[in-house]
């Protein structure tokens, strides 16, 4: 174990500000999801389908946000910040790309798009009417993200939190003003939360460009340096950033095909499945923040040429994770009751017994999670091997999660909350080949250039 103090301090200090930046964007859906409960299960259904896509976009500006991290940081490490904005510059433009593509096919097909997560009329509809709105929101979260997570790379990390929290405040007054109409604003359900996500989104933008202009010093970033870029530096972007984006859209179309399967199984899983997805979110974020904290920390220490300082430093890691793990499935655990009474009496019978069920599964793969995933998509991933995770999960997930559950689910008649399990135990499983992959050392790899 590392036993220096100030290194304790640096880690959890970069840890709670990502925690905070995670849980105030968890926050908006999370708030969604409990107001529109508390108007009606089937808004509450419809909106946690669209969450889905929205997840989708958000693991493909991970992938293309994580390829400007893991270069940022070594180069970072290494001392030379000139490199950063021409790959933050393409970055922008991968992911931009990909946010445009999504946006057209939700703008054009959304009712054929839910009807493959539910086959719930009622719930598709208030699905369609959500849709409508939030599409128009796909590219300005994804401009927002991408120059978040470069400038997270340098270690700037408050700007995160600051835009979140002021997303979070507009998001939950704005909804309380237009979901239900007070203040003399009309009733408009779900299309209010849809408009209050809008505005959230436009502001969070504004505050990010205010900050590259007039507070931003290390990159100088501006419109021109991002237009204006380098193009040799696509093929470095592309040969780190490639496996990410592919694993990250693996994993979030199976997220929606996991949430279609649990959707055919009624309107009450529906409702069940978005209480326990959120809640896991939002009281997983510490992990997830360590997360993204060690590939900072990892990734810096390569490019300082430091590798004898990585044994250390990766087990005291590990132990960090699991002790944040145990951590997060106990609060998940413990709170099951007092967070189903916040929903009120929206919900049916049959879907709160539904939602404490699928919240004990997820109490116990809580632990994997934050063992497996912080070691893969931080200490491996922020080593500079990008490709491991993209195998890995092609296998688990496609190979061994989604036909098992499909099987138990339309063949077997299993109880939602086996299926609910065999959606969610690959959680568990995989820490066994990523702690094999990080004690091979194998992952430690140079991707900057050289010097010259």
């Amino acid at each position: 174990m590392i036993r220096e103090k100030t290194f304790y301090r640096t880690f959890f200090a970069l840890t709670l500000s990502l925690a905070l930046q995670n849980l105030l964007t968890y926050g908006v859906n999370m708030m969604d999801t409990v107001m529109l409960g508390r108007y009606s299960q089937d808004a509450m259904g419809g909106v946690s389908l669209c969450n889905q896509v929205q997840f989708l976009l958000q693991m493909l500006v991970v992938g293309a946000g994580e390829g400007a991290v893991v270069l940022g940081a070594q180069y970072w490490g290494k001392g030379d910040l000139a490199p950063i904005p021409h790959i933050i510059g393409v970055a922008l433009r991968f992911g931009g790309t990909l946010a445009a593509a999504l946006f057209m096919v939700v703008l054009w097909a959304p009712e054929r798009l839910l009807s493959l997560l539910s086959n719930e009329p009622a719930v598709i509809a208030q699905g369609v009417r959500y849709f409508q709105i939030i599409c128009f929101t796909y590219v300005i979260f994804t401009l927002t993200n991408i120059l978040v997570a470069s400038l997270r790379s340098i270690g700037i990390v408050k700007i995160g939190y600051v835009i979140s929290f002021s997303t979070l405040c507009i998001n939950v007054f704005l909804n309380y003003c237009l979901i239900y109409g007070h203040f003399g604003l009309p009733e408009l359900g779900v299309r209010g939360a849809a408009i209050a996500t809008l505005v959230s989104r436009c502001v969070e933008l504004g505050i990010v460009f205010y900050y590259l202009k007039y507070r931003e010093r290390r990159l100088h970033l501006s419109l021109r340096s991002l237009v204006h870029i380098d193009v040799s530096y696509v093929r470095d972007y592309g040969r780190v950033s490639a496996p990410v984006l592919i694993n990250q859209a693996l994993w979030g179309v199976a997220q929606m095909v996991q949430t279609g399967i649990l959707g055919h199984l009624g309107g009450d899983v529906t409702a069940a499945n978005a209480i326990a997805v959120q809640v896991y979110q939002v009281l997983s974020v510490v992990s997830y923040g360590a997360a993204s904290a060690s590939g900072i920390v990892v990734g810096k220490t390569i490019g300082a040429g430091k590798r004898e300082d990585l044994k250390g430093l990766v087990f005291t890691l590990q132990v960090i994770f699991v002790a944040l793990g145990l951590s997060a499935g106990g609060a998940i655990f413990l709170l099951r009751g007092p967070i189903l009474r916040v929903f009120g009496g929206a919900l049916t019978a049959r879907a709160g017994t539904l939602s404490m069920q699928f919240m004990a599964v997820m109490a116990v793969t809580t632990v994997g999670t934050s063992y497996q995933m912080a070691c893969d998509n931080g200490i491996i991933r922020g080593g500079g091997d990008t490709a491991f995770s993209a195998k890995m999960n092609l296998v688990s997930m496609w190979l061994i999660v989604v036909p098992l559950s499909a099987m138990a689910a339309f063949w077997w008649r299993a109880a939602p909350v086996t299926v609910f399990f065999l959606l969610k135990w690959d959680q568990l499983y995989k820490s066994i080949p990523v702690a094999i992959r990080l004690h091979s050392w194998k992952w430690v790899k140079t991707v900057t250039r050289p010097e010259k």
